[in-house]
């Protein structure tokens, strides 16, 4: 069957948005798990933030809604006051600090090991200033001691490994205290975006699946290789002898026209639940728990 052209799928588009306004359904309509002021908060700190260039502005602008609810599920600091994001643009960054309340907010980005950038990006209540530690996530022991982090964030990068997911959040557990919190978040592959992509046929399930142009310049930059059911997300995170405390998905908005297809699933025996675009997991280390080095899920025998 022909692909249909450009503008009947627009309309057709906005003929399932339309409907979804006019007939929501209940799994349409839940209201998401964050608490209102301290997204608002986080909108308004993201939008002031001092960007290098036009690109990085045009960056974060698409993304604040994101960005804010992972600073919104940010518990307040233990002990140690210290945080690693895994996968630092500088972006939440210095938030963790100056929103969170951190003391200590370190970065790591995927480059050599032993190299360590030092950012520091300027406010009116006094300069930001952070570490950015370069190592491969998924082969690199990280460089930090044993129990060093109250909190490690794992945004949007679990989706990008080659190699070997299991061991970027068994370091992530290792860093962490007794009790500290490992956040990832990470595009769902069972939503019903990718519902409606597979039964339309035409465009790749994952929620994201371009590549960059190649660039002779610039370092080859790694897509998403493998994109999580939010199911799969929780089972990686539990072999990882962690306890999950929240798993739960958030609907975008560029996708609402997909939203009434929950209908179809739920009419034929489908479950609804975890079918938004996006997949959050906060989890909590605890030394008790066995660990599961290789599930089946993950990979080969």
């Amino acid at each position: 069957m022909p692909k249909l052209p450009g503008h009947l799928r627009i309309l057709r588009n906005v003929l399932r948005r339309l409907n979804y306004h006019l007939h929501p359904t209940a799994a349409e309509t839940a209201p998401e798990p964050f608490d209102p002021a301290l997204l608002a908060k986080a909108e308004a700190a993201l939008k002031s933030l001092p960007m290098p260039d036009d690109n990085a502005r045009a960056y974060l602008a698409k993304h604040i809604p994101r960005l804010a609810r992972t600073l919104a599920l940010v518990p307040p600091p233990g002990p140690t006051s210290q945080v690693l994001e895994l996968g630092c643009y500088m972006q939440i960054t210095p938030l963790l600090q100056k929103l969170c309340g951190y003391r200590e907010v370190r970065g790591a980005y995927y480059g050599k090991p032993g190299q360590t950038d030092h950012k520091i990006l300027p406010f009116p209540d006094g300069d930001f200033s952070c570490f950015i530690d370069h190592f491969d996530a998924e082969r690199d022991a990280f460089p930090y001691p044993d129990g060093h982090f109250d909190m490690v964030i794992a945004g949007e990068i679990i989706e990008h490994m080659l190699y070997d997911p299991m061991h970027l959040l068994l370091e992530s557990r290792r860093v962490l205290r007794e009790g500290g919190c490992l956040l990832v978040t990470t595009p769902n592959v069972g939503s019903i975006t990718s519902v409606a992509k597979t039964l339309d046929g035409h465009d790749n399930p994952q929620i994201f699946f371009l590549y960059t142009r190649p660039d002779p310049n610039s370092p080859p930059d790694i897509g998403h290789m493998r994109e999580y059911t939010a199911h799969e997300l929780g089972q990686a995170v539990q072999a990882a002898g962690f306890e999950v405390s929240q798993l739960f998905t958030t609907h975008i908005a560029e996708f609402a026209s997909h939203l009434p297809l929950l209908r179809l699933l739920a009419e034929n025996g489908y479950s609804t639940e975890l079918r938004g675009e996006q997949t959050w997991c906060v989890a909590v280390k605890r030394s008790a728990l066995p660990i599961d080095r290789f599930p089946w899920f993950l990979y080969n025998p």
